[in-house]
């Protein structure tokens, strides 16, 4: 008979187990205190931020969405301009281009890591008459190769704003924090994430104090320390109230951060073990790859685990798991310019951007969050080895 065990992809209430007096506690004083916008919570949350990222300066925002349309319009892209984002990401990273009236440019991925392959970026450049900023992904909690993306805005003259909504605590191939190495890093405290709020919150991190500045006054209606509103900006305050509870969860982010990896190294031994492969499903006696993992200094924040499966087997393994009470995702179903609303103008083409097609074929998210028991990591890896065996 087969085993049915609910494991969930967020287990948030378990999480809230550990830390429920320290929220309470935190909480509560934000209500005596009835400072509900900025003030010191706020304030307190970003010295930490930018002390974990590395940076001069941390400029808390509403959401990780705002992060980037702040951070973007900081750097001075308007209408017009010209934006190379990978396509194989979440809708918020090329939907903050064009909030802006810029033009997302889309590159490829790289088949290992799937994040944004330098060499498509430069291929996108050339395409580019009016090139303002590059904006590579963090995706599922390892940093973009960085070095080479800084080298080529250098020589364009452009900025690099840094999605990096997935990897906070991550490092990069030089050991340096995500948010820490280009102009702006942007980060998502979205419930889900590894460092979840009680709502939506965001925050930008940058030592450009130029950069910085604008970035407080737009979040707060363009509103200078000299009390005149010196641009348009918006209101993307962040709560009193999300701050505290995102300083208490910082405290345990490294715990955290650490069990995730540890649940990410036993899935990768379980199915190397079982005949899978790294990065390409069709190397394997088992048609699995798993994500590479990093190397030293490098560090993975693995704010998701995903696995490659081919195409047609790929659904037919998550309908399986959910029978059984596994939870898993689909990230993503596909590329951002294959989306509606980023068609290209009649006549035009689609890029042909064939590793993020495949990507949005083969990939499946497995619960790999802090609070999995023993039990729950084996039944889904003996699961998925057993039907992709059959």
């Amino acid at each position: 008979m087969s085993t049915v065990l609910n494991v969930p992809m967020v287990d948030l209430l378990a999480q809230h187990e550990e830390i429920r007096e320290e929220i309470r506690e935190a909480m509560a004083r934000v209500v005596e205190s009835q400072h509900f916008i900025g003030g010191e919570e706020v304030e307190a949350l970003e010295e930490k931020v930018a002390a974990l990222c590395g940076t001069t300066h941390a400029v808390a925002c509403a959401s990780g969405t705002d992060a980037l349309m702040l951070s973007l319009e900081a750097a001075g892209v308007g209408p017009g301009d010209q934006v190379i984002c990978p396509a194989y990401s979440f809708f918020a990273t090329a939907g903050a281009i064009a909030r802006l009236g810029a033009h997302p440019v889309f590159a490829d991925v790289d088949p290992a890591t799937l994040n944004m392959d330098p060499a498509s970026a430069y291929q996108a450049g050339a395409r580019c008459g009016r090139l303002r900023a590059l904006l590579p992904v963090d995706l599922f909690g390892r940093v973009a190769e960085l070095s080479e993306l800084l080298e080529f805005a250098s020589a364009h003259d452009v900025v690099v704003v840094e999605d990096a909504a997935q990897a906070i605590a991550a490092r990069d191939d030089s050991g340096s924090p995500a948010g820490s190495r280009t102009h702006a890093g942007c980060f998502s405290f979205f419930p889900s994430k590894n460092l979840g709020a009680f709502g939506d919150a965001g925050i930008v991190t940058t030592s450009s104090d130029t950069l910085a500045e604008r970035l407080r006054m737009l979040r707060n209606h363009g509103l200078g320390p000299d009390g005149q509103h010196h641009v348009v900006g918006t209101n993307s305050r962040l709560d009193a109230l999300q701050a505290a509870v995102l300083r208490v969860k910082l405290d345990h982010l490294e715990a955290w951060t650490k069990r995730r990896a540890e649940n990410a190294s036993f899935y990768d031994r379980h199915f190397r073990d079982a005949g899978g492969a790294a990065t390409q499903p069709a190397q394997g006696a088992l048609p699995l790859a798993t994500p590479p993992p990093a190397t030293a200094p490098a560090r993975h924040a693995y704010n998701q685990y995903v696995v490659r499966v081919p195409g047609p087997v790929r659904d037919r393994l998550r309908d399986h798991l959910a029978e059984r009470g596994i939870e898993t995702r689909v990230y993503y179903e596909r590329g951002l310019h294959r989306e509606a609303c980023f068609a290209p103008a009649s006549g035009s083409e689609l890029p042909a951007l064939p590793e993020t097609d495949r990507a949005c074929r083969e990939n499946l998210a497995l619960p790999v969050h802090p609070a999995l028991s023993p039990e729950q990591l084996g039944h889904v890896a003996t699961t998925i080895v057993d039907f992709l065996r059959r």
